[in-house]
């Protein structure tokens, strides 16, 4: 029996997703994965559908109508996994940007210890991004650093979207009640995966921008980041917010 499942959403990712699915596959360990696909108008589900055909009982599929957010992609995919019996629920993206290697590096941090959620983290031991614009790395490291600061959270990397979640973490958080859409909403998580007082560990990694497609980040995204982490954290402190 299987115990992990891989979480990709994607959206126009016909370019990478055959590459990332057989990579994964190409592992010592063996996962499942489940593509959250939003309508890609570039056939990437279609894509998915043939090579279901060679991976019948390892490779998944969720078609949604329209492009409703990272966010509700990825709860979209915690439910399909709580609805089977996984232990181990992974969060990665579908450019490369995350090295398949280092899901066992992750599965392992989680399987072997008491840690309930482990992160791949570009910031826990230095700054480890590739290909990344200066202008960028340092957004996302004063992003990560703010976020810390607001929310007391002892993360380096707040904003990473390469994650490990063992299955009690995802039974306990109220997945309905996730307000953020964007990539706020790994802010999100692990802010309450932090209430909930599960043990949270970065693993290092090193994160490498995406050779082939085209990124998904915009204003409004780093908007929701900014100003919905004081809200969230505002609420907490008066026992408002619903976990």
């Amino acid at each position: 029996m299987v115990d992990a499942l891989v979480i990709i959403p994607t959206y126009n990712e016909i370019e990478n997703v055959e590459r990332i699915i057989k990579n994964v596959f190409s592992l010592q360990r063996d996962f499942h994965i489940l593509i959250v696909d939003d309508n890609s108008p570039d056939a990437t589900a279609a894509r998915v559908k043939e090579l279901q055909l060679e991976y019948p009982d390892n490779l998944f599929l969720i078609e949604r109508e329209g492009k409703s957010g990272l966010g509700t992609a990825y709860i979209a995919g915690f439910k399909w996994a709580l609805e089977r019996e996984y232990d181990f629920i992974f969060e990665m993206d579908a450019d490369f940007s995350h090295n398949p290697n280092d899901l066992i590096r992750l599965y392992n941090t989680c399987s072997k210890g008491s840690t309930q959620v482990a992160i791949g983290s570009r910031y826990i031991t230095g700054v480890n991004v590739v290909n990344w614009p200066m202008s960028r790395v340092l957004l996302s490291w004063l992003a990560s650093k703010y976020v810390r600061f607001i929310t007391g959270m002892n993360i380096h990397d707040t904003t990473a979207g390469f994650i490990c979640y063992k299955r009690e973490v995802l039974e306990k958080i109220n997945l309905d009640k996730i307000r953020f859409v964007g990539y706020a909403f790994q802010i999100e998580m692990k802010f309450k995966a932090y209430l909930l007082k599960f043990k949270i560990k970065e693993v290092p990694v090193v994160f490498t921008d995406r050779t082939r497609g085209t990124s998904k980040m915009s204003k409004g995204i780093i908007a929701e980041a900014v100003f919905g982490v004081v809200k969230m954290k505002f609420k907490s402190l008066f026992n408002r917010y619903e976990i």
